[in-house]
């Protein structure tokens, strides 16, 4: 039996975030953590970083698309927490200096007009809660090797989660079909990647309504005024000192961000 508990696995992956140290999964020193007692793990991650005076501004979905899925060899998506702390200002450049190998994405982001609560929430429901949808780019920095983890690693490591920008065009998404709007993700001018919200769970009320029935079979439910990333819509791209990584919306707009 493993000497691994919460706690440990906690202590462990904040001291790694703290230090810029990579470290190898929790799983090759704890093989017995599974995906409820990885959601302990997160939750008390949270729970210190509140504790030493952060707050809790929305949730973050991962591996909803399978461009992502396909990439880290994993099919079920994922729910995790975003705190103040994360969020970086239009303008601002990514503390490259601060994280360990930070990759970007590109996301749909909502932001929360009502209290969403679970079970059952479908995406018509899930879509009546929300205030805006915007564009965004997460910063993602995993705290493993070469971005190596199970399902229950990256749950644990709270999926990944760095900083994130959201564009200022803030729209109805009643106004949108959502499932159609497209993205290009480009990289120092050249584009690398593109994608719609289909690439997100089919759409991206899809994965709102997954983070609200999830959450609440953690009696949590998503708060008014909460953030909320979708998810992914490409797969992630390194990002580098003095990179510019810009993300191009058809109605959503444009978001960018610099490595320094």
């Amino acid at each position: 039996m493993s000497d691994w508990d919460v706690s440990r696995a906690a202590t462990a992956l904040l001291d790694a975030e703290a230090t810029r140290t990579d470290r190898r999964p929790v799983t090759d020193d704890w093989p017995e953590l599974d995906l409820a007692t990885a959601y302990q793990v997160q939750d008390e991650l949270i729970r210190r970083k509140v504790a030493d005076g952060e707050h809790i501004v929305g949730v973050k979905l991962g591996l909803t698309s399978r461009a992502k899925q396909r990439r880290l060899g994993i099919d079920s998506p994922l729910v995790a927490w975003l705190t103040d702390a994360m969020v970086l200002q239009a303008g601002v450049p990514v503390p490259t200096g601060r994280l360990i190998h930070p990759r970007v994405e590109p996301e749909i982001v909502f932001v929360l007009g009502e209290r969403l609560s679970g079970p059952g929430v479908t995406a018509a429901t899930a879509m009546a809660a929300v205030r805006s949808v915007s564009a965004g780019l997460e910063v993602i920095d995993s705290r493993f090797i070469d971005f190596r983890f199970t399902l229950p690693d990256v749950v644990a490591d709270n999926a990944s989660s760095a900083r994130f920008v959201v564009g200022g065009a803030e729209r109805d998404p009643r106004s949108l079909d959502l499932a159609l709007e497209a993205c290009v993700l480009s990289v120092n001018g050249t584009v690398v990647d593109s994608a719609t919200g289909a690439a997100v769970q089919g759409h991206p009320a899809e994965a709102l309504a997954l983070a609200a029935n999830a959450l609440a079979e953690r009696g949590i439910a998503l708060e008014p005024g909460w953030v909320v990333l979708t998810g992914g819509m490409t797969d992630a791209v390194f990002i580098e000192p003095g990179d510019q990584i810009a993300a191009e919306f058809t109605h959503l707009g444009n978001v960018v961000v610099g490595g320094v």
